[in-house]
Protein backbone atom coordinates (compact mmCIF):
# COMPACT_ATOMS: atom_id res chain seq x y z
CA UNK A 1 0.00 0.00 0.00
CA UNK A 2 1.32 3.62 -0.74
CA UNK A 3 2.09 5.26 2.59
CA UNK A 4 0.70 8.15 3.76
CA UNK A 5 0.55 11.62 6.51
CA UNK A 6 -2.04 12.93 7.92
CA UNK A 7 -1.84 16.62 9.41
CA UNK A 8 -4.12 17.56 11.92
CA UNK A 9 -5.00 15.02 14.98
CA UNK A 10 -8.66 16.15 16.39
CA UNK A 11 -12.04 14.72 15.66
CA UNK A 12 -12.16 15.21 11.76
CA UNK A 13 -9.13 12.92 11.50
CA UNK A 14 -10.51 10.40 13.83
CA UNK A 15 -13.31 9.80 11.30
CA UNK A 16 -10.92 10.47 8.10
CA UNK A 17 -8.61 7.49 8.90
CA UNK A 18 -11.53 5.12 9.40
CA UNK A 19 -12.65 6.10 5.68
CA UNK A 20 -8.81 5.79 5.04
CA UNK A 21 -8.84 2.45 6.61
CA UNK A 22 -11.76 1.60 4.74
CA UNK A 23 -10.39 2.28 1.67
CA UNK A 24 -7.92 0.02 2.21
CA UNK A 25 -5.47 2.24 -0.30
CA UNK A 26 -3.12 3.87 2.05
CA UNK A 27 -1.34 3.06 4.84
CA UNK A 28 -1.07 5.40 7.67
CA UNK A 29 2.37 6.02 8.45
CA UNK A 30 1.34 8.61 11.60
CA UNK A 31 -0.58 12.37 12.08
CA UNK A 32 1.19 15.66 12.43
CA UNK A 33 -0.61 17.83 15.33
CA UNK A 34 0.16 21.46 17.24
CA UNK A 35 -2.00 20.27 20.04
CA UNK A 36 -0.57 16.94 21.04
CA UNK A 37 2.81 15.37 22.55
CA UNK A 38 5.04 13.34 20.25
CA UNK A 39 4.11 10.28 22.57
CA UNK A 40 0.76 10.85 22.19
CA UNK A 41 -0.95 8.36 19.61
CA UNK A 42 -4.38 9.08 17.58
CA UNK A 43 -6.08 5.78 16.65
CA UNK A 44 -3.09 4.07 17.36
CA UNK A 45 -1.03 6.32 14.83
CA UNK A 46 1.61 7.76 16.31
CA UNK A 47 1.94 11.79 16.29
CA UNK A 48 5.15 12.86 13.97
CA UNK A 49 5.36 16.19 14.56
CA UNK A 50 3.64 19.70 14.35
CA UNK A 51 3.66 22.02 11.87
CA UNK A 52 7.44 23.12 12.07
CA UNK A 53 8.84 19.80 11.08
CA UNK A 54 6.24 19.06 8.88
CA UNK A 55 8.31 19.09 5.37
CA UNK A 56 11.47 17.39 7.41
CA UNK A 57 12.40 13.74 7.33
CA UNK A 58 9.30 12.65 4.72
CA UNK A 59 10.49 10.53 2.14
CA UNK A 60 9.31 11.98 -1.02
CA UNK A 61 7.14 9.57 -2.07
CA UNK A 62 4.96 9.76 0.26
CA UNK A 63 1.41 11.24 0.29
CA UNK A 64 -0.08 13.76 2.85
CA UNK A 65 -3.18 14.45 3.62
CA UNK A 66 -5.08 17.64 5.88
CA UNK A 67 -7.04 16.00 8.29
CA UNK A 68 -8.15 19.65 10.31
CA UNK A 69 -11.73 20.35 10.07
CA UNK A 70 -13.38 23.04 8.82
CA UNK A 71 -16.81 25.13 10.47
CA UNK A 72 -15.95 29.04 11.12
CA UNK A 73 -13.17 29.04 8.20
CA UNK A 74 -11.15 27.13 5.89
CA UNK A 75 -7.67 29.21 6.00
CA UNK A 76 -5.89 26.88 7.83
CA UNK A 77 -6.84 24.07 5.52
CA UNK A 78 -6.13 26.38 2.54
CA UNK A 79 -2.61 27.45 4.09
CA UNK A 80 -1.42 23.48 4.25
CA UNK A 81 -2.82 22.79 0.93
CA UNK A 82 -1.19 25.25 -0.79
CA UNK A 83 2.20 24.31 1.28
CA UNK A 84 1.88 20.68 0.02
CA UNK A 85 1.45 22.01 -3.20
CA UNK A 86 4.31 23.91 -3.52
CA UNK A 87 6.63 21.32 -1.43
CA UNK A 88 5.13 18.74 -4.44
CA UNK A 89 3.76 16.33 -2.01
CA UNK A 90 1.32 14.06 -3.32
CA UNK A 91 -2.48 14.61 -2.66
CA UNK A 92 -4.76 11.70 -3.15
CA UNK A 93 -8.60 12.12 -3.50
CA UNK A 94 -10.06 9.72 -0.24
CA UNK A 95 -13.35 8.34 -1.06
CA UNK A 96 -15.00 6.01 1.21
CA UNK A 97 -16.39 2.50 -0.29
CA UNK A 98 -19.47 3.04 1.72
CA UNK A 99 -20.36 6.14 -0.39
CA UNK A 100 -21.73 6.35 -3.73
CA UNK A 101 -19.98 8.08 -6.29
CA UNK A 102 -21.82 8.62 -9.65
CA UNK A 103 -19.34 7.80 -12.73
CA UNK A 104 -20.04 10.98 -14.18
CA UNK A 105 -18.93 12.66 -11.13
CA UNK A 106 -15.93 14.86 -11.01
CA UNK A 107 -13.79 14.74 -7.69
CA UNK A 108 -10.66 16.67 -7.26
CA UNK A 109 -7.51 15.82 -4.92
CA UNK A 110 -7.43 16.86 -1.61
CA UNK A 111 -11.05 15.87 -0.65
CA UNK A 112 -12.79 13.66 1.28
CA UNK A 113 -16.44 11.67 0.52
CA UNK A 114 -16.94 10.19 3.87
CA UNK A 115 -19.23 7.67 4.85
CA UNK A 116 -22.58 7.05 3.27
CA UNK A 117 -22.36 10.65 1.13
CA UNK A 118 -24.30 10.28 -2.38
CA UNK A 119 -22.79 12.07 -5.16
CA UNK A 120 -25.19 11.91 -7.64
CA UNK A 121 -24.36 12.65 -11.65
CA UNK A 122 -22.50 15.18 -13.47
CA UNK A 123 -21.36 17.04 -10.14
CA UNK A 124 -17.78 18.48 -9.80
CA UNK A 125 -16.08 18.96 -6.30
CA UNK A 126 -13.01 21.12 -6.24
CA UNK A 127 -9.60 20.62 -4.16
CA UNK A 128 -9.45 20.23 -0.74
CA UNK A 129 -13.67 19.82 0.31
CA UNK A 130 -14.99 18.03 2.96
CA UNK A 131 -18.06 16.10 1.71
CA UNK A 132 -19.09 14.80 5.28
CA UNK A 133 -21.34 11.47 6.13
CA UNK A 134 -24.45 11.35 5.08
CA UNK A 135 -24.37 14.38 2.48
CA UNK A 136 -26.26 14.25 -0.58
CA UNK A 137 -25.10 16.19 -3.82
CA UNK A 138 -27.59 15.82 -6.32
CA UNK A 139 -26.98 16.01 -10.05
CA UNK A 140 -25.06 18.75 -12.00
CA UNK A 141 -24.28 20.47 -8.69
CA UNK A 142 -20.61 22.40 -8.51
CA UNK A 143 -18.94 22.46 -5.38
CA UNK A 144 -15.60 24.73 -5.62
CA UNK A 145 -12.88 23.94 -3.53
CA UNK A 146 -11.76 24.48 0.00
CA UNK A 147 -15.84 23.83 1.39
CA UNK A 148 -17.05 21.44 3.69
CA UNK A 149 -20.28 19.85 3.50
CA UNK A 150 -21.11 18.81 7.15
CA UNK A 151 -23.59 15.76 8.41
CA UNK A 152 -26.39 15.18 6.78
CA UNK A 153 -26.78 18.22 3.93
CA UNK A 154 -28.63 18.15 1.12
CA UNK A 155 -27.46 20.29 -1.91
CA UNK A 156 -30.36 20.17 -4.51
CA UNK A 157 -29.72 19.62 -8.57
CA UNK A 158 -27.96 22.71 -9.85
CA UNK A 159 -27.12 24.05 -6.92
CA UNK A 160 -23.49 26.31 -7.13
CA UNK A 161 -21.42 26.89 -3.95
CA UNK A 162 -18.56 28.46 -4.79
CA UNK A 163 -15.06 28.49 -2.67
CA UNK A 164 -14.05 28.22 0.97
CA UNK A 165 -18.21 27.81 2.41
CA UNK A 166 -19.33 26.24 5.23
CA UNK A 167 -22.48 24.15 4.91
CA UNK A 168 -24.14 22.94 8.16
CA UNK A 169 -25.40 19.67 9.49
CA UNK A 170 -28.97 19.11 7.86
CA UNK A 171 -28.91 22.23 5.75
CA UNK A 172 -31.18 21.64 2.54
CA UNK A 173 -30.67 24.08 -0.45
CA UNK A 174 -33.05 23.82 -2.98
CA UNK A 175 -32.44 23.32 -6.63
CA UNK A 176 -30.51 26.09 -8.89
CA UNK A 177 -29.25 28.09 -5.46
CA UNK A 178 -26.14 29.63 -6.05
CA UNK A 179 -24.19 30.29 -2.86
CA UNK A 180 -21.53 32.95 -2.49
CA UNK A 181 -17.51 32.21 -1.63
CA UNK A 182 -16.60 32.16 2.22
CA UNK A 183 -20.29 31.64 3.13
CA UNK A 184 -21.38 30.02 6.10
CA UNK A 185 -25.11 28.43 6.52
CA UNK A 186 -26.15 27.06 10.34
CA UNK A 187 -26.93 23.59 11.46
CA UNK A 188 -30.80 22.77 9.75
CA UNK A 189 -31.04 25.78 7.34
CA UNK A 190 -33.19 25.77 4.75
CA UNK A 191 -32.35 28.17 1.39
CA UNK A 192 -34.42 29.12 -0.93
CA UNK A 193 -32.71 32.16 -2.85
CA UNK A 194 -28.75 33.03 -3.38
CA UNK A 195 -26.48 34.17 -0.68
CA UNK A 196 -24.63 36.94 -1.44
CA UNK A 197 -20.32 35.95 -0.85
CA UNK A 198 -19.33 35.90 2.68
CA UNK A 199 -23.06 35.37 4.04
CA UNK A 200 -23.46 34.01 7.76
CA UNK A 201 -27.17 32.04 7.78
CA UNK A 202 -29.39 30.08 9.85
CA UNK A 203 -32.95 29.38 9.46
CA UNK A 204 -35.39 29.48 6.75
CA UNK A 205 -33.73 32.17 3.55
CA UNK A 206 -36.35 32.71 1.61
Amino acid sequence: MKNIILIGGGGHCHSAIDVIEAEGIFSIKGVFDNNKATESLVQGYPILGNDSTLFSGIAPDCYAFITIGQIKNPDKRMEIFEALLTKNFKIPTIISPRSYVSRSAEINFGTIIMHAAVVNSNVIIGNNCIINSQALIEHDSIIESHCHLATGTKINGGVYIESGCFIGSGSIIKEGIRIGKNSIVGAGSVVLKDLPENSQYIGKYT
